[in-house]
């Protein structure tokens, strides 16, 4: 299948989506989290920023496969409502190793790609709201919302790399990265 990065995309991500929370996170998300608007489903992050979608390629594509092909696909639940300060709302996923698993084997395969640039060590959590678009009101608000909803049971067998800008609904899946099966 060849690659398709959407036109005007700025950055570009690995992630793990989350089909199965979108009944629970995805009209809040949709209020309080802009990627969500932007088109980018509910998720927990796996890498991200990524390569510039203007180089994302076939061979790409192929490292990033050869860096998680042979993590088995796995169950998870997402639990709990977490918070990083009063900042970000997010739902806890159990077990966490597994998306620790996936981070580090992409950021080696791409170290000039750290996770979070750099700037903070990865934790996986699944954003639901966060302060810059919301008041703490509202984040409250959402959390005690979602907590009579969890748990949130869920599986990953691949993860998607996606790439898009702010624009709504800009976010489009660049290709599939299968996990090896359980």
């Amino acid at each position: 299948m060849p690659i398709t990065v959407p036109d005007g995309a700025t950055r570009s991500a690995v992630l793990a989506l989350v089909p199965d929370a979108e009944p629970v996170v995805g009209e809040l998300r949709a209020v309080l989290d802009p990627t969500a608007s932007a088109g980018v489903p509910a998720h927990v992050t796996v890498l991200y920023p990524f390569a510039a979608p203007s180089g994302i390629d076939d061979a790409t594509v192929a490292g990033l496969r050869d860096a998680v092909s042979d993590v088995p696909a796995f169950r998870f639940r997402l639990a709990d409502v977490g918070w990083f300060g009063t900042e970000y709302v997010w739902l806890a996923p159990d077990p966490s190793e597994p998306f620790d698993e996936l981070t580090a084997r992409v950021a080696r395969a791409f170290p000039e790609h750290p996770p979070y640039g750099g700037e903070h060590e990865p934790h996986p959590h699944l954003t639901v709201g966060y302060r810059r678009h919301a008041s703490e009101v509202a984040l409250r608000d959402a959390a005690d919302r979602i907590r009579p909803l969890l748990p949130v049971d869920a599986r990953v067998d691949r993860l998607h790399l996606l790439a898009g800008s702010h624009e709504p609904g800009s976010w489009r899946t660049v290709a599939e990265l299968p996990l090896a099966r359980a």
